[in-house]
């Protein structure tokens, strides 16, 4: 159910809207369900309208005459809500729409249940799906009513009632959502041939500044650089950086002035103290050199901290957790502007534009516990871009995993919103990924080893990972697995030691193509430096209990912590 609450004047004009059924079709049978004291006269219900409407309006108006002649009246004294039930819900009788006006003026302070007081109030339904509750905000005690948050306070109260009554549960924000843009600022970009409204494309732009600045300085610098936004800083009396504002270059109001938008308009999380909070202490990674193999790739790095997420947000506590996924979100912000592919941004960007409601909870986030995903996401905007997309590919694998993650942790706090957003971010992560990770596949497949060496690494898959070994063995990319595993085993490493530990990172369960996850992860465990035959020794003492507790329990392996994926979600790599 959704409530929709306004304020007014005329009780005269509200009365006569509600009983109309000339001017508004849908209208269909106009009828009081409750009033104030079950008693109120109903104009649908009578043979004379006017008389009988007149009595009513005189009846609700009662107080607020009494308390205009005293000067306590308030000047909008008309409280309006409409509750309408979701399309698929059953039609509800007239009494229990008459339940639920009094719970609902009861909740938000109108009319407290038992309070000989209470403002007076009617419920008209004139349409199967929903009613109008009309009262004026008048007490007995001539004061005016307390329903301060009173939308907030309704729809918790509609919440309940959903529950109660077996209807449609409705996903709910919890106020920290960005503002969306006005009818007139969809207007004015429509009218200027824009797909997005000022306020949303400077909340893109300031968004993916902040995920590629490493203090609030460069942050402001670089705002103050893009061509085609203007920006006005404001400053303390001591000369300290107080807040900031932006508008788009040319969109000004009716008097020529710049449509100015401040960080918190733009998003709760974009004010200036917030971005500071998050920019302070950031230290970037060295970026490897060309031919270097004294440090991973910038992608190894982002990749290496983003796949700890998913343990954080099991085992920390919430305001860690929380900051694990803004971190992230910065992450998704950076990736439309360092991609090396043209044809995966418009995804890319979509992505990030879905995963900002999730990025926000109530929740506050403990900052310092996501230095290290913030450091490896700024080292990427200096790594040489290029057209080999198999860094982006790899990263995407993991992303996915982490939206799936996050989505959970929502879910089990009950942020319907954020819970959605992960759903969508899903569809556009999974349509980026598969493009990515086609061409540096298909390029791994090419260097496909001597079938003997295929047939030994399948001999390796069937020991180390029985439960999937077929699936590996049948999917397509199981040359390019094949290959990277040949790889791997040039550089030093042992090809089935390296597939245990590739395994053990995490479940396999949420894995569309488990080839294709392998293959990244492989990818990832083989530019470390071989081990040391001590080292390997020990590997491989630790892989022969890991699989012999697997032979015990034959579904360790896919066993997670939490619920399976496919609880939520469908499998999405």
């Amino acid at each position: 159910m959704i409530a929709k609450i306004s304020s007014g004047k005329d009780t005269a004009g509200l009365i006569q809207y509600l009983f109309d059924t000339k001017k508004a079709k849908d209208h269909t049978d106009p009828h009081l369900v409750a009033s104030w004291d079950g008693f109120a006269p109903d104009p649908g219900r009578t043979d004379d309208f006017t008389a009988t409407k007149k009595l009513l309006v005189a009846d609700l108006d009662l107080r607020v005459k009494q308390a205009r002649r005293l000067g306590r009246a308030p000047e909008r004294h008309v409280w309006h809500c409409s509750i309408r039930a979701a399309t698929t819900d059953r039609h509800l009788s007239d009494e229990e729409w008459a339940d639920i006006a009094q719970r609902v003026v009861a909740a938000t302070g109108l009319a407290p249940q038992d309070d000989p007081d209470g403002c007076r109030w009617v419920a008209v339904r004139h349409a199967p799906d929903h009613i109008h509750i009309a009262a004026t905000k008048v007490r007995g005690d001539l004061s005016t009513a307390r329903h301060w948050n009173d939308y907030l306070t309704a729809d918790r109260e509609l919440a309940a009632i959903e529950k109660d009554y077996d209807l449609h549960q409705v996903v709910r924000g919890d106020r920290t959502a960005a503002k969306r843009p006005t009818r007139a600022e969809q207007e004015k970009a429509r009218r200027a041939g824009k797909e997005r409204t000022s306020r949303e494309r400077l909340r893109i732009t300031v968004r993916q500044l902040v995920s590629i600045a490493t203090s609030p300085e460069e942050f402001l610098n670089v705002l103050g650089g893009v061509e085609g936004v203007r920006l006005d800083i404001q400053h303390f009396p001591s000369g300290d950086v107080r807040g900031y504002k932006v508008a788009v270059e040319g969109d000004t109001n009716a008097a020529g002035e710049p449509i100015w938008f401040s960080g918190s308009e733009l998003a709760p999380d974009l004010s200036f103290p917030k971005i500071a909070e998050r920019l302070t202490g950031i230290e970037v990674p060295p970026v490897t050199e060309s031919g270097s193999q004294r440090r991973p790739s910038p992608w190894h790095q982002a990749t290496a901290a983003a796949e700890r997420i998913p343990h954080h947000l099991d085992r920390s506590d919430d305001t860690a957790a929380q900051a694990h996924i803004a971190a992230f979100a910065e992450a998704l912000d950076v990736l439309p502007l360092i991609a090396p592919g043209h044809h995966l941004r418009a995804q890319l960007q979509q992505a990030a534009l879905a995963f900002e409601r999730a990025s926000r909870s109530r929740i506050r986030a403990r900052q310092d516990q996501a230095r290290a995903l913030r450091g490896a996401i700024r080292a990427l905007r200096t790594a040489p871009v290029t057209g080999d997309e198999t860094g982006l590919a790899m990263f995407l694998d993991i992303t996915i995993l982490v939206v799936i993650a996050a989505g959970r942790w929502h879910q089990a706090r009950r942020n319907d919103q954020q819970v959605a957003a992960t759903h969508q971010t899903l569809i556009h992560l999974q349509a980026a990924y598969e493009r990515a990770a086609d061409r540096p596949l298909a390029a791994l497949a090419q260097h496909k080893p001597p079938a003997h060496t295929v047939d030994r690494h399948a001999q390796h898959i069937r020991a180390v990972l029985p439960d999937y070994a077929e699936q590996i063995l049948d999917d397509l990319a199981w040359p390019a697995l094949a290959a990277t595993l040949t790889r791997a085993e040039t550089a030093g490493h042992a090809p089935r030691q390296l597939l245990d530990l590739a395994a053990r990172q995490r479940s396999l369960d949420d894995a569309r193509s488990t080839a294709k996850t392998l293959t990244w992860r492989i990818q990832r465990l083989g530019t470390r430096p071989a081990p040391s035959e001590r080292a390997r020794a020990a590997q491989a003492r630790s892989a022969a209990t890991a699989r012999a507790t697997r032979s015990a329990e034959p579904h360790v392996l896919g066993t997670s912590p939490q619920p399976s994926a496919t609880a939520s979600h469908p499998r999405h790599r």
